[in-house]
């Protein structure tokens, strides 16, 4: 028998609805899908964290204690980045040993725990203050196809997390590039090698996912990974109800009532329905060059989206192309949080800015200079030289460097007068500052889910970056719109009204923004003094920091963004005389 985890709650909706799904639209299912007899339940961890606060203007924490509530049988499970939790850098070690037992207080049961560059120093300390508070552990290994990355370098991989106490090994095939031979390969040489059970875990991205599955019960795979249909396929995981069906009368069947898993399915169908809408047409079919590019099924609908953002969209081939040159360059990290990102973002510059690391972003550079762990293969040295010039990269576990962070952070948030008032609303502030901060100020703005194909609303998200201008279509013309809001004064919307309007043409000693996305910090001030390549400001888009610099050598004449106002490629930033 072959046992199935359930990923509806997380990883589907991640991958193909960019993590949209609201609480309210999971609970009146729970009670069903908790008889069913699944492993476990996916429903947290990933990018449903940033999301839950970032779009839909929802506690991640409240959403967790929801499920536990009416998920009494089923053991829940969550995705963990390592020393990174659910953020996109490495966090110091207290902050790791507070947020991981919050986790199972909350009602995490299981927790599958990696590194995006396999790095194990990048895992232990999470893998142990798991299994010091109860937890069962999956240690992942992050699959991927590079000429570094063999079955060899994998089960020595995962026989060292056994070693460390891992209750599983899971196979992570984010990008769902596993073929059927290559599962049935690394899952038999794994059985061989481990006394703990293996789980795989793969995207339908290629269209092989339910072969592979197939081909990994007959090496001896333990447990699938598998999505109810309405939200599988494409990007997403394999469907459950025909794989069940598949595995039906064979050695592998895991014994689930088809019935009872039809008539869930109906009631996620609805539920797509409602965000249908927002169901890009990359994410819902097969695509074989995901086999050459790699990007996993969560990127593949944020990437696209980011690009339609930045105005940009018909240079998304170009994007895809320039990808997999980026990842060689850089030594060839899996695709995942937040490689993914560090390598998708630099791709996309790349591309926008018509030169090759022209620009590059923050986390490129802590990447190059080893902040992110050790990469599979060594950077090319003429990237390198480019992006860190004669900086020595660390060769130390990058946490090594951090100082404890809890203290700082517990006064960050007194000072700002942000209103938390458990541990749990702390350690959010410590992974996403910016965003948190407009959360727990109430400066997230609702907005409607697109309407449906019927004409009708559908529903409502909550997201900080509501756009302010359309492009309108009557009678076949176009029509450039744009809306000003009308909205409760605010400490930013003071802000805004100190700032001077930003001008129609571009000045001379101006400084544009590389891409659409959110200053989030500011280093200059109008009369301050500038050096020619000096950090005036920092952009956080897709999710990563790029620092802006200057390209004249004076004095800040006028500044005309403020911190946490969403700008577009090529505005002015501000202007140096």
């Amino acid at each position: 028998m072959v046992k199935i985890t359930d990923t509806t709650l997380r990883d589907a909706h991640q991958s193909l609805i960019a993590t949209r799904l609201r609480t309210e639209d999971m609970l009146p299912i729970l009670e069903k899908m908790d008889e069913v007899g699944f492993y476990s339940l996916e429903c947290w961890g990933g990018a449903t964290f940033d999301a839950a606060m970032r779009y839909l203007c929802e506690d991640p924490w409240d959403r967790l204690r929801k499920i536990r509530e009416r998920v009494q049988k089923t053991p829940l499970q969550m995705l963990l980045r390592g020393q990174n939790l659910l953020g996109y850098r490495h966090y110091s070690d207290d902050i790791v040993k507070r947020f991981i037992p919050l986790c199972v207080k909350n009602g995490i049961d299981i927790i599958r725990i990696f590194d995006a560059l396999n790095d194990i120093r990048n895992m232990e300390l999470a893998i142990k203050v798991a299994k010091d508070v109860g937890a069962i552990v999956q240690g992942a290994i992050c699959y991927t196809i590079s000429p570094v990355h063999t079955i060899e370098s994998f089960v020595e991989l995962a026989v060292k997390l056994e070693e460390l106490g891992c209750d599983v090994i899971c196979i992570k095939d984010m990008s769902g590039i596993i073929s059927p031979q290559a599962a049935y390969d690394l899952v038999l040489a794994l059985k061989r090698s481990l006394r703990v059970p293996v789980h795989l875990h793969t995207h339908s991205t290629s269209g092989m996912g339910m072969v592979s599955y197939y081909a990994a019960c007959q090496a001896g795979v333990d447990i699938i990974d598998c999505a109810f249909s309405p939200f599988a396929g494409g990007t997403s995981q394999p469907p459950l109800e025909p794989m069940v069906a598949c595995l039906k009368g064979t050695p592998y069947d895991p014994g689930f009532d088809l019935e009872k898993l039809i008539e869930i399915g109906y009631y996620w169908l609805k539920v797509r329905e409602k965000y249908q809408a927002l169901i890009t047409p990359v994410a819902e079919r097969p695509d074989v060059s995901v086999l050459i590019h790699q990007i996993p099924g969560g990127m593949i609908t944020n990437l696209y989206s980011q690009l339609k953002e930045q105005r940009a969209v018909d240079r998304y081939r170009e994007v895809l192309e320039e990808v997999p040159r980026v990842r060689e360059d850089l030594g060839y990290p899996p695709l995942v949080t937040p490689t993914s990102q560090i390598v998708g973002t630099q791709a996309v510059l790349n591309v926008l800015m018509g030169e090759r690391y022209k620009k590059v972003t923050e986390e490129v550079k802590r990447y190059c200079l080893g902040y992110y762990g050790r990469p599979p293969a060594p950077i090319k040295e003429e990237v390198l030289k480019k992006v860190i010039g004669d900086e020595k990269p660390i060769d130390v576990r990058p946490a090594d460097l951090l100082e404890p962070e809890w203290e700082k952070i517990v006064q960050e948030v007194q000072e700002l007068g942000l209103a938390v008032d458990s541990e749990e609303d702390i350690l959010t502030y410590a992974m996403y500052p910016q965003i948190a901060a407009k959360f727990f100020r109430c400066e997230l703005v609702p907005e409607e889910i697109p309407a449906s194909t019927s004409g009708e609303k559908v529903g409502t998200v909550a997201v900080n970056n509501v756009p302010d201008e359309f492009v309108v279509t009557v009678d076949g013309e176009e029509f450039h719109v744009k809306v000003r809001p009308v909205l409760s004064v605010t400490r930013v919307e003071e802000e805004k009204r100190e700032t001077p309007v930003r001008p129609r043409e571009i000045p001379r000693g101006a400084i544009t923004s590389p891409m659409q996305g959110m200053i989030v910090a500011l280093k200059k001030k109008v009369g301050d003094r500038v050096q020619k390549g000096e950090t005036v400001a920092v952009l956080e888009a897709m999710k990563m920091q790029t620092e802006i610099h200057s390209d004249f050598e004076g004095v800040v004449k006028e500044i005309y963004v403020y911190e946490t106002e969403i700008v577009d490629f090529g505005d002015v930033i501000m202007v140096v005389e």
